[in-house]
């Protein structure tokens, strides 16, 4: 049975750890990447028309930085996945940057074995995150009823289901699977369910009606 190719992108601006990035992910045999950019300026102007699913972003670069830059591809390519690396588990950023909508982070020292495993992970609709940013995240998305219940009430019966089976981790894949859909279908979904929601992200989304259903 032959697994499905994930396709990534790269945005680093140093060029080593770019380099290596690029040999980790084509030595895998389900991952295919497909752009490697130095900065943001080239990644708006690479990425869409590459459109990868998930897309690894350095928080730290030159000029326009990861979080600015995510804030933006997101836009253009709603439904990516965008993980940010960077040197250090610094809070404030890796927050500011799931708020822009990435979906989680990793470590530059994170081994490449882990590296891999976020991409899956945030792929089949995982947050690879600490228990400190998602509570900070979660934080956010707390609403007063009346904002809740109107937001519910926005979201027809079908964008409710497929919510409830991302909140449970499902991938696209799964979620059209056990809705008898095609992924086409649950992608145009997610991109009117983002819009509704005001969030850029399958985290965003999923954290929020976790809180809506809570406060309706």
């Amino acid at each position: 049975m032959n697994t499905k190719t994930i396709t990534v992108a790269i945005v680093e601006d140093d060029k080593g750890i770019r380099q290596s990035l690029e040999w980790l992910l084509k030595s895998s045999a389900d991952i295919s990447c497909v752009a490697a950019c130095g900065c943001a300026e080239e990644a708006l102007q690479v990425l869409p028309k590459a459109a990868p699913e998930v897309i690894l972003m350095d928080i730290n670069l030159p000029n326009m930085s990861g979080i600015e830059c995510t804030a933006r591809i997101k836009d253009l390519l709603p439904t990516v996945q965008v993980v940010m690396i960077t040197v250090y588990g610094d809070t404030e950023k890796v927050f500011n940057a799931l708020r822009a909508g990435a979906s989680g982070y990793i470590l530059k020292r994170a081994t490449p074995e882990r590296i891999l495993q976020a991409i899956h992970e945030v792929h089949a609709g995982g947050v690879p995150m600490s228990g400190e940013i998602a509570r900070k995240v979660l934080g956010v998305f707390h609403e007063p009823a009346p904002a809740a219940a109107e937001a519910e009430q926005n979201l027809s019966r079908r964008e409710r289901e497929v919510l409830e089976l991302l909140t449970q981790g499902c991938s696209n894949k799964e979620i059209a699977d056990k809705l008898s859909i095609s992924i086409e279908t649950v992608t145009w979904h997610l991109r009117h369910i983002y819009t509704k929601l005001h969030v850029r992200s399958r985290t965003q989304a999923a954290l929020k009606f976790i809180n809506l259903k809570k406060s309706v």
